[in-house]
């Protein structure tokens, strides 16, 4: 099973690292970190990953992930990258997308029409394409599957993985990786969070992603 994950600028690491340790659990995964260009990507504090392959050398994939992150954005205007992606969809099994990869899924017309979801400070902008966005964890909508923020991808990766090998099979991985979250603190979304809290996090964030 070939699984392709996209790799950029100023991405985000977990989106991209989280449902890639699930994934690559899969008996017959083969991993493909492809970027617009085969090189060295950082994501926005520096990590360092590496994308073996360009575009241009994926013809067809089984499952296609994009990660989400502040540098998403940018990707909306290269058209090299939006045909490649509405050329790979044709071949994918599974097409999916964590946090605001959502919205380069939604710039190339492959969530028109769609049940999704994306990170919440990225809902009104994902509105303002043809779809419709549901407040869950994950959607699943004939063979997109689009996850909400950052962590939600790994919650995501394990709901593929059951369509794909079954549900034991997910369980198993779920014990593998000891994903069982106990958060210290009851604020991960904005219905849990203070108003102080959210005042907060809005001041901090980069320009990009208000």
């Amino acid at each position: 099973m070939k699984i392709g994950i996209l790799l950029f600028e100023n991405m985000t690491a977990l989106d991209a690292v989280g449902p890639y340790e699930v994934l690559a659990r899969i008996g017959n995964a083969q991993i493909y970190f492809i970027g617009v260009e085969k090189k060295v990507y950082k994501d926005f504090y520096g990590l360092k990953l590496l994308a073996d392959y360009s575009i241009d050398e994926i013809k067809a994939l089984d499952i296609l992930l994009i990660p989400g992150g502040y540098g998403i954005d940018i990707l909306f205007t290269n058209s090299t990258l939006i045909n490649w992606l509405k050329q790979i969809d044709k071949t994918t099994k599974f097409t999916v997308s964590v946090c605001s990869g959502a919205l380069l899924l939604a710039e190339a017309g492959l969530l028109d029409g769609k049940r999704c979801t994306t990170h919440w400070r990225r809902k009104e902008q994902l509105k303002k394409h043809k779809v419709l966005i549901e407040e869950e964890r994950y959607v699943h909508d004939g063979k997109i599957i689009t996850s909400a923020g950052v962590s939600a991808g790994i919650d995501m990766a394990l709901y593929l993985v059951s369509l794909i090998e079954g549900e034991q099979s997910a369980k198993l991985i779920q014990l593998g990786i000891e994903y069982d979250p106990m958060p210290p603190f009851d604020c991960g979304s904005p219905k849990k969070a203070s108003k102080e809290l959210m005042e907060q996090y809005n001041k901090k964030l980069p320009s990009t992603f208000k």
